[in-house]
């Protein structure tokens, strides 16, 4: 019995992935998908890319698209959970992509608690003085990388 995406440890992520190979990092909104890389050594992650949402098919397409171009052997998609630790309608509907996507892929697909991820990086975009358009435009890839560079760090210390 194969396991749903939910389900898979950061330890089973972590084995399933192939050494030097990049991962993504995904950040669902509600109108953007905000993606991210790291580098094949997975110790840094880099804001990507940000795609307009229209439906599951071709969000998918496109996340499976950068994914294959950029030879990424795994997905993270940050889980938004409630301050309590419950799951909220946003939590579900990730779980739904994440469950949808795994059915058109072999690329094993974690999902990271996302807590306080955009209000982390928006907080340090006003700090960084962006104007509200700029801070709009970059909030999901950055929040993406914000998303992958917390599993990075937690699969290094694993390692230790």
């Amino acid at each position: 019995m194969s396991k749903a995406p939910a389900d898979i440890s950061i330890e089973q992520f972590a084995a399933a992935l192939p050494q030097r190979t990049a991962v993504i990092g995904l950040d669902l909104g509600d109108k953007t998908i905000g993606l991210a890389l790291s580098d094949i050594g997975r110790r840094i992650a880099s804001p990507l890319t940000t795609i307009r949402r229209t439906r599951f098919t071709s969000d998918a397409a496109a996340v499976l698209g950068h994914a294959r171009s950029h030879r990424a052997s795994g997905l993270v998609l940050g889980l938004p959970l409630n301050m309590d630790g419950s799951e909220g309608p946003r939590a579900q509907a990730t779980r739904a992509f994440a469950r949808n996507l795994a059915a058109l892929t072999d690329l094993p697909i974690l999902l990271w608690d996302e807590r306080l991820s955009t209000a982390a990086v928006t907080r340090a975009l006003i700090e960084a003085d962006r104007s509200r358009r700029r801070r709009a435009q970059l909030v999901d890839k950055l929040a993406a990388a914000y998303i992958l560079q917390g599993t990075l760090d937690r699969m290094a210390q694993a390692h230790r």
